[in-house]
């Protein structure tokens, strides 16, 4: 069921509330009520200092965990409009995809999560789930497939998650939040928290849900890159380790990380990009976006910067590199 009828199944429910109700529709509603922090962390850079800084080996491990597998329409994931999909013939079908997160682990920061995989109670209790009744039908959730969930990962884990750095904060990337300690940190992009829309009545009950119990949410505070690389630059640990980028469109608070490894960087792009279909060919997402030119024009950036890092490892939001893992791949 692609995102507008399921926008469409939401709002009809809430008419049943009455004429009232349309005003309140019309403001839209915050992307969570979760309480935000005062707290800041990373220090501002430009274009420049990050591809001066990128190539060189760095100190991060980047882990990548695949928590589900599932399929969600081909029109979300991609934009069928735009004349490169239009000539490969795609057309909308239900797509496999991933959900997964990565983790980040710094020699001495400790490790960080980006995104949260999927909860363990939404295999094993669903009806507890974030995730749950009318919206998790409307989603076919029923449909994934459970590889590892969260909890399992972080029980095998050495030390504890130190902190959460959000893409953005759709259901399934914020589904494996309450699976993460309460201690932990969580960070979101400029305005992803707090910006109104119809969709976020559908979506922030959600996000309030997986964030109950966790401190206040820290959002990064981007300023303009004077390079015009990106909307803003930040260096994560102000050690060039991590660098968080801020690409809107797929939601207005999108970010996207670049971590330096011993093998070289990796570019973690979050929902800029759901497939490697996408990726390679320069196709934005669809119906998924909030805003479908900013989107594109976020896209556009990240393929630049990594067109002039060819070493860089780019992992996109919902489906791994291995060949043969999408229907989209084959651009039938």
């Amino acid at each position: 069921m692609s995102r507008p009828k399921r926008i469409g199944i939401v709002l009809a429910a809430v008419a049943f509330t009455g004429v009232a109700a349309a005003g309140v529709l019309s403001r839209g509603r915050a992307g969570t009520h979760h309480p935000m922090s005062t707290d800041t962390m990373g220090a501002t850079v430009g274009g420049r200092v990050l591809d001066d800084a990128v190539d060189a080996p760095g100190p991060i491990r980047v882990e990548t965990v695949h928590g589900a597998d599932w399929h969600v329409p081909l029109s979300g994931l991609l934009n069928l409009d735009h004349p490169v999909a239009r000539v490969a013939g795609l057309t909308d079908r239900e797509e496999p995809i991933q959900v997964s997160f990565h983790a980040l682990h710094h020699p001495t920061r400790g490790t960080f999560l980006v995104d949260t995989g999927v909860e363990r109670l939404f295999f094993e209790d669903p009806d507890r789930a974030v995730v749950r009744g009318l919206v998790a039908r409307v989603m076919h959730t029923a449909d994934m497939k459970r590889i590892v969930d969260t909890k399992a990962w972080i029980e095998r884990q050495p030390q504890p998650v130190a902190g959460v750095f959000l893409t953005h904060l759709h259901a399934d990337h914020v589904t494996g939040m309450r699976d993460v300690p309460s201690a932990a940190q969580v960070f979101v992009g400029p305005g992803e928290a707090t910006s109104r829309s119809v969709e976020s009545f559908f979506s922030g009950p959600i996000a309030d849900r997986a964030l109950a119990g966790k401190p206040p949410l820290v959002e990064w505070r981007f300023e303009r890159d004077p390079d015009g690389s990106f909307e803003g630059i930040l260096d994560v640990f102000g050690d060039r380790s991590v660098f968080a980028l801020h690409v809107p469109g797929h939601t207005p608070g999108s970010v996207a990380f670049v971590a330096r490894t011993p093998q070289g960087p990796v570019l973690l792009t979050g929902d800029a990009c759901h497939t490697r279909w996408g990726w390679e060919h320069g196709v934005e997402p669809g119906s998924f976006s909030h805003d479908r030119p900013k989107s594109a024009e976020s896209l556009a950036r990240l393929r630049r910067f990594a067109e002039r890092h060819p070493r860089m490892d780019v992992r996109v939001g919902h489906q791994s590199q291995a060949p043969g893992r999408s229907v989209a791949a084959t651009g039938l």
